[in-house]
Formats: structure tokens, C-alpha cells, sequence
């Protein structure tokens, strides 16, 4: 799948669905729970489906980024699904430290 910056994306078997802030430039395969994500802002389960090794969850309000791909998601419904990005798992991302004021 091709991402645009802006696009909607959801999860086909739970509550998940994200924004895509930063996209790659290639094809990427983008799932949560195992399953390929669709595009819309309606998701399409409740998560009991997934299987246990696809379980991690998506917290809401939080950055998940692969550096690798140049990928960087933005949670707006979380679920109980692990976002994946070409079958390795998406890392939260973290903020940067602030300079000290000594």
C-alpha cells in the first residue's frame, strides 16, 4: 500500500485507527493485529480475533514511528492490536530531552 501524509487508515479486526503524519516514499505493508489495515476512519472489530503473538495494543494519543521506513503514525483509537510495518513491529516514539536552563 501507498500512504499519504493526512491519510486515515483502520483496523480490519479492532477498535485501531491511525493517521499518517509521516509517509515513506516506498510500498509498505502497514498492519495492526496481524491484518492489513483499510483505508477510512471506521474500524472493523473488536479484537478477539487477533491472535495472541499479534497482540501488544495501540495506545492512544501516541507516535509510532519506523525510522527504517520513514513511517510515523499518530494513534486516534486505540485497540488491543500491534501495528506492524512490513512484518516488524511499529516503536513508540519518544520525545526529546529539553536543553537544561542551569
Amino acid at each position: 500500500m501507498i500512504l499519504e501524509t493526512g491519510q486515515s487508515l483502520a483496523s480490519a479486526v479492532d477498535t485501531t485507527t491511525v493517521i499518517v503524519v509521516r509517509a515513506p516514499a516506498d510500498e509498505i505493508t502497514l498492519t495492526c493485529g496481524g491484518v492489513p489495515m483499510v483505508p477510512g476512519k471506521v474500524a472493523g472489530g473488536d479484537g478477539s480475533a487477533i491472535a495472541a503473538a499479534h497482540t501488544g495494543g495501540a495506545q492512544l494519543g501516541k507516535r509510532y514511528v519506523d525510522d527504517h521506513a520513514g513511517l510515523e503514525l499518530l494513534c486516534t483509537k486505540g485497540g488491543v492490536g500491534r501495528l506492524e510495518a512490513n512484518g516488524a513491529a511499529l516503536l513508540i516514539k519518544t520525545a526529546k530531552p529539553l536543553p537544561s536552563s542551569d
